[in-house]
């Protein structure tokens, strides 16, 4: 079908709508500062090209897939739309899984999973600190008590270490985080939920096609969550899935997402409408051709930007746990050291980053103390199924003190600055040294 001139703009415009390219900070990959002129230091860089790539990455591919899904008239998958059960079947193919829930959000696959496994009123899940307020929210939506470990700062990930001591007699599931795309340790996690009995799931929304020995995560638990929100490395604008290869938990997450059900389980009286529509599906079928590649891209970029930052004092590339075999990269994470850049403050260190070109953020803040977390202490629903004493207990055990000088000291750089050519990354590691070496200056330059 040819595609008239005005058509194309509509498609264009609605593409763009529905896959924007903007974040809100908390999320990492926060909309790109203007970027100034380059000041007379700046030369050596100035030729450089610019260190970020437009996001998302689409074409006649995207523009086809959403055509005909208007034009067959079947929007939904309750229609008889095949669009979803496509890139189910594909994407459980490619991360080894034998099942897949597609779901409206990364957060609506967190919250069928939890609905699945029927955890409500009463029970305790143990998530990191450093994490997206999703992964919480998903918790209290089903009132239960989410309960903080601390980070591992080389990782950025939950230190497992520290699980253990967490775990109560209401401790009901472990939800590790695969931060930035990089995996959490699942060799040690699981071994704590052996030991305790717990059920595991991978929030693994930024982490598709990441691996831990060899294998994809979002299948070391008995299910896995992913997020394909617009900045995700595959996105729809908005979209999730969940993955699991487990058939009767599958069947509970299918029922659960779904009004009615249609899978042979018993319900246990909950459920909800979280199913991805055909235009979403159809946009994920066509950013899936393209995903291998820029994964690998992301791949080969990060090793080589980690070894010029490796060389670099006061900058240190967060560490792949000792089983990932492959990051997902959705964000390039390091920790500053503000000591080895003549004490220049973080701020004013990505201030510099981003007027020289090169998009740079502070990641999370300390989810732990935010009042939107500290509010729960108070909720009354909370203070009726908990009590007033386990609240107010539970708020003294979320410190998280690793955690918080972990946010004080992260950087962030978004998945698309890892796009591209090798010139990108030659930027950013120069642009840090050239701040290093003017970082006398600039920390008491008003």
């Amino acid at each position: 079908m040819t595609t008239s001139p005005s058509r194309r703009r509509f498609i264009r415009s609605a593409v763009a709508a529905t896959a924007g390219v903007c974040l809100a900070k908390s999320t990492a990959s926060a909309a790109q500062p203007p970027v100034h002129p380059p000041m007379a230091a700046d030369k050596a860089i100035a030729r450089l090209p610019k260190a970020v790539t437009d996001w998302p990455v689409w074409d006649e591919t995207e523009e086809t897939a959403l055509l005909n899904v208007l034009n067959s008239g079947t929007w939904g998958r309750t229609g008889g739309g095949p669009r979803c059960a496509e890139f189910e079947a594909a994407f459980a193919k490619r991360l080894q899984a034998k099942y897949c829930v597609a779901t409206s959000s990364g957060t609506t696959a967190l919250l069928t999973a939890l609905g699945a496994l029927d955890i409500g009123p009463g029970d305790e899940v143990i998530i990191p600190p450093y994490t997206f307020v999703a992964t919480f929210n998903a918790i209290t939506n089903s009132y239960a008590l989410p309960v903080f470990v601390d980070s591992d700062p080389n990782t950025f990930q939950i230190d497992p270490s520290k699980i253990t001591a967490a775990v109560t007699p209401a401790t009901k599931m472990l939800m590790p985080v695969h931060i930035g795309g990089y995996s959490a340790d699942m060799d040690a996690i699981n071994a704590v939920a052996k030991q305790h009995s717990l059920q595991v799931i991978e929030d693994a929304c930024q982490a598709p096609l990441a691996e831990w020995r060899g294998t994809p995560v979002g299948t070391h638990g008995i299910g896995g969550c992913f997020s394909f929100q617009s900045s995700k490395n595959l996105n729809c604008g908005e979209g999730g899935a969940l993955t699991t290869n487990d058939e009767s938990f599958f069947h509970k997450c299918f029922n659960f997402h779904t009004p009615g059900g249609g899978k042979p389980t018993a319900s246990s009286g909950r459920g909800s409408n979280y199913r991805l529509t055909e235009f979403q599906a159809a946009l994920l079928v066509a950013q899936f051709t393209r995903f291998e590649q820029q994964s690998s891209e992301r791949n080969i970029n990060a090793t080589y930007l980690t070894k010029q930052l490796k060389e670099i004092s006061g900058v240190a590339p967060a560490a792949l746990t000792g089983g990932c075999t492959r990051s997902a990269y959705h964000l390039y994470m390091l920790r500053y050291d503000k000591q080895q850049f003549a004490d220049l403050p973080r701020a004013k260190f990505l201030a510099e980053l981003n007027r020289l070109g090169v998009a740079a953020s502070s990641g999370y803040s300390t989810l732990n103390t935010t009042a939107h977390v500290r509010a729960l202490a108070t909720n009354p629903h909370y203070l009726r199924i908990y009590g007033q004493d386990r609240m107010t207990r539970w708020l003294e055990q979320n410190q998280c003190p690793v955690n918080d000088a972990l946010c004080q000291d992260a950087v962030w750089f978004s998945q698309q600055s890892l796009l591209g050519d090798r010139s990108k990354m030659d930027r950013i590691a120069e642009s840090i040294r050239d701040i290093q070496k003017r970082s006398g200056e600039l920390a008491v330059a008003k």
